[in-house]
């Protein structure tokens, strides 16, 4: 039986958000018409705006629907000259100046908040960001969900979320801005979302964000999480007791309860991911986005690492969905593939 540890890339479909989207479809109305039909999907659409709001933490503050995280960053930071740090996710780093200080912890230092955007975890590393006061902006994506956060006492100005990393579908996000703050969209059309982004909402995703985040947060009340975080921290040792040459980024540093970046220097890290993929393990060597791209991750090599011990990098992020027998199984394939790997290569 297959075991899924690549949450941070995307999760499964929660039950709550398949259920909350069957009950989209049947919504016939367009939300910007003023008929009895369109009026109720408009009446459903905000219904799930007050509910991301709450999930968020984002109450009183203009939550905008976009495709996701990529374009809620795009409405923010393009053109704006803002600083970031090379460990941001290249949805960030694509308007922004990569230049902010990273030290071997993967902690970053931000000089002037204002004029800047950092993360407030690393997709790769799993470490978390002390977010300074008067930061302009910060892609919460990794986070929301797994952490106890809310909008509203993070001192920014604006958020960025994708529905895919807690339990939603794919291709819907959001952007949170204080009220009033201004926003030009990069998608302009019909003045939908208060004027900032054209087009027709997608509903059926809409409202499955807003139950995936209700539902996200329970499970966070609930500890479920703390959870994850015990059996991650069990894995880790179990790991670096069977291979002491190997290296946790990022473990002396705050981290996502869920992620675990190991580097075993001289052993690819693509090579692992296949060999995990047909023992019936999905993991990953990185950012989804960065798969099958031949160069050691920017986010290690800021943090200190070599192209070498970087490009050994797996990134293997469980989930609540994941019981300690899941775990071990995996624990079990991984240190016999090393094994054999170890005996290779002396």
């Amino acid at each position: 039986m297959r075991a899924y540890l690549d949450w941070n890339a995307t999760t499964p479909l929660r039950a709550e958000a398949r259920a909350a989207m069957v009950e989209a479809m049947e919504i016939g109305g367009n939300p910007s018409s003023v008929h009895t039909e369109g009026r109720a999907a408009k009446m459903a659409m905000e219904r799930a705006r007050e509910q991301l709001a709450v999930a968020l933490g984002a109450e009183g503050a203009d939550v905008i629907f976009t495709s996701g995280t990529t374009e809620a960053a795009a409405m923010v930071l393009a053109g704006k000259g803002v600083s970031c740090a090379p460990v941001e996710h290249s949805a960030i780093k694509a308007w922004c100046a990569p230049e902010l200080a990273v030290d071997e912890n993967g902690i970053v230092t931000v000089p002037d908040p204002a004029r800047a955007t950092l993360q407030i975890a690393n997709n790769e590393t799993g470490v978390m960001q002390a977010l300074p006061d008067g930061l302009a902006s910060s892609d919460l994506t990794q986070a929301f969900g797994k952490v106890p956060m809310a909008f509203n006492w993070l001192g920014i100005t604006a958020g960025f979320v994708s529905a895919h990393k807690l339990g939603g579908p794919k291709g819907i996000g959001a952007l949170i801005v204080k009220k009033g703050t201004e926003v030009e969209g990069v998608i302009r059309g019909g003045g939908q979302e208060q004027g900032r982004r054209g087009g027709t909402e997608n509903l059926i995703g809409i409202l499955g964000f807003a139950a995936a985040a209700t539902a996200a947060q329970k499970d966070l009340e609930a500890g479920l999480w703390d959870e994850v975080a015990a059996r991650r921290d069990a894995l880790e040792a179990r790991l670096l007791d069977a291979a002491p040459d190997a290296v946790v980024a990022g473990k002396n540093s705050p981290r996502l309860p869920n992620t675990t970046c190991l580097l075993t220097s001289g052993w690819k890290g693509e090579t692992q991911v296949m060999q995990m993929d047909l023992a019936g393990f999905a993991i990953s060597a990185g950012s989804a986005c960065s798969s099958g791209k031949v160069r050691a991750s920017g986010t290690l090599q800021a943090m200190g690492f070599d192209d070498i011990v970087a490009q050994s990098a797996i990134r293997v992020s469980i989930s609540p969905a994941l019981g300690d027998d899941q775990v071990n199984r995996f624990a079990d394939a991984w240190e016999s593939a090393y094994g054999r790997w170890r005996d290779r290569n002396g």
